[in-house]
């Protein structure tokens, strides 16, 4: 098996997008509706889940209720939209989806974010074309992405990209455990959600930048 018919699947939030001021601007809103402590970076990295409703679990002691839970979910989208049009694209990623469509290799784009705000957020910055295909979250919101992974391999079917091939980059470990349960593999990136212990526990390779993250995506499809 070659990197010639390595695929990548980009996660958007946290790892493409540089959003995680947007993201702990939008998460500390959602806790002032409810009259909890504003948290730091350092205490989202450390604590920061999927399912969501299992972060709130680690920051409250004790699940939100269903009323909680929309009140803090409805503020958290308003939050995170607004901000979310300021934030650019990480480090070097305009060039890295560049340089590896002019190699000829594939890659597509799967979020958690929903699919109708997200499509029109990747067109304006520009980078649409890079992909086979874009896939938002369609769905409630306290969700995992293996489901959505699953979808989305479905959806690549008769376009070359096989799942032995394929890896996922992304900022959670949930995206670890998604790539797992279509047998795909994983590479996880520093700048988002997770800090580098947290990410660690996933048991795949942990990089601290995009350029990294997509030389171990070759190394690991040969």
């Amino acid at each position: 098996m070659t990197s010639r018919g390595a695929h990548i699947v980009w996660d958007w939030n946290g790892t493409l997008l540089h959003d995680i001021d947007a993201v702990i601007t939008a998460t500390n809103a959602s806790f002032a509706e409810l009259g909890f402590a504003p948290i730091t970076l350092e205490t989202y990295r450390d604590l920061y889940v999927v399912p969501v409703p299992k972060f709130y679990e680690r920051l409250m002691g004790r699940l939100p209720t269903d009323e909680e839970w929309v009140v803090m979910d409805d503020t958290f989208h308003r939050h995170y939209w607004a901000a979310a049009e300021d934030s650019g694209l990480a480090e070097g990623a305009r060039d890295l989806l560049q340089e590896w469509q002019r190699a000829g290799l594939t890659q597509s784009l799967l979020s958690l974010a929903p699919h109708e705000k997200l499509v029109p957020l990747v067109r304006a910055h520009g980078i649409d074309g890079h992909f086979l295909r874009v896939d938002g979250r369609i769905g409630p919101s306290h969700t995992s992405k293996a489901g959505h992974l699953v979808r989305h391999m479905a959806a690549l079917d008769g376009t070359g990209v096989t799942v032995g091939r394929t890896v996922l980059i992304g900022d959670a470990v949930d995206d670890a455990l998604a790539a797992a349960h279509v047998g795909a593999r994983a590479v996880l990136y520093t700048g988002g959600s997770h800090s580098r212990a947290s990410l660690e526990s996933a048991g795949v390779p942990v990089v601290d930048t995009l350029a990294e993250a997509v030389r171990t995506a070759r190394e690991l499809a040969e």
